[in-house]
């Protein structure tokens, strides 16, 4: 090699390799990641020098199990759980916002006899999975007079809007509001949804990224989260380029129900998702203890970091 030429090389600066990171999604591809996929798809993790692989996981109940025996290194679940995860011993913390508003609604048929939480006493309510929903409508009744000992309840599995609109019960809880409501208008008929917030359950974030506890100040975390908070302030400016950008990632995205999904679930894309707010840990934790699903609750420092 000629000296020349060789010392222009060495003189060349060097392309840095992207470093890995790997994150497990809380269910399949949906509109509630939409930063995560418009920040992929506009260059945004590459621009981070972050090579981010999305895996879909098997059972809904993975994500946080995979990211505490580190085959994953960021897992996406959600705030409510993340308390049982502590007193399970799973040794993981909060590191970043998703969702930054409840989804989770009691939903009823529009039509029928409930019109509002009260409406439920003696009748039958569905539900997918026990624990939090079970908590959460329960304060929702109280929060309203009716002893929850005096609402039955059926296990419909995630048979939901079915379980609702073929009248199988008066109301389901679990149901997201951002999906269900267009499943029940997808069948004719009109969804009613009782929201948390607004029936005596302190707010949280509907979805959050998890991590390792040795792995939460991670810069490659710090990159991630900047990235899709990147996306999320331009999903917020410009909502329907977004969805074009979401829609395009993969086929099945573009279907009917995530283009209704999505007006009603980018409102809630955190566009700070380093952003932490302790009161917010420290009211619900104080709630899931009242409600017997912990002992004690733990400081906010311990299972949380953000800024």
């Amino acid at each position: 090699m000629k000296p020349l030429l060789l010392a222009l090389l060495l003189l060349a600066p060097r392309a840095e390799a992207a470093e890995s990171l790997s994150v497990m999604l809380d269910w399949f591809v949906n509109p509630d990641h939409g930063p995560i996929i418009v920040a992929a798809e506009r260059g945004y993790f590459t621009e981070a020098g972050l090579d981010v692989t999305l895996i879909p996981p098997a059972d809904p109940s993975d994500p946080p199990k995979m990211a505490a025996a580190g085959q994953v290194d960021l897992a996406v679940s959600y705030q409510p759980q993340l308390y049982l995860q502590h007193a399970a011993g799973l040794g993981l913390k909060r590191v970043g916002t998703l969702i930054n508003a409840p989804l989770y609604c009691v939903m009823a048929d529009a039509a029928g006899p409930v019109r509002t939480m009260a409406d439920l006493r003696g009748r039958k309510v569905g539900y997918s999975l026990a624990g939090i929903e079970a908590a959460l409508m329960q304060r929702m009744l109280r929060h309203n007079g009716v002893d929850p000992a005096e609402v039955e309840t059926i296990n419909v599995n995630f048979a939901l809007t079915p379980a609702v609109a073929t009248g199988q019960v008066a109301a389901v809880s679990g149901a997201f509001r951002n999906f269900e409501l267009h499943q029940m208008a997808a069948v004719g008929h009109q969804g009613r949804c009782f929201l948390p917030e607004e029936n005596g359950v302190p707010a949280y974030d509907e979805l959050i990224y998890l991590a390792r506890a040795d792995l939460a100040h991670d810069d490659r975390i710090a990159r991630f989260l900047a990235a899709t908070g990147r996306a999320a302030a331009e999903i917020a400016a410009d909502p329907q380029a977004g969805w074009d950008t979401f829609r395009a990632h993969a086929a099945e995205l573009d279907d009917p129900l995530n283009a209704k999904a999505w007006p009603d679930t980018w409102p809630h894309f955190a566009r700070d998702p380093a952003a932490l707010d302790a009161a917010r840990y420290r009211d619900f934790g104080a709630f899931l203890v009242e409600t017997g699903l912990i002992a004690t609750a733990p400081p906010v420092e311990t299972i949380a970091v953000g800024k």
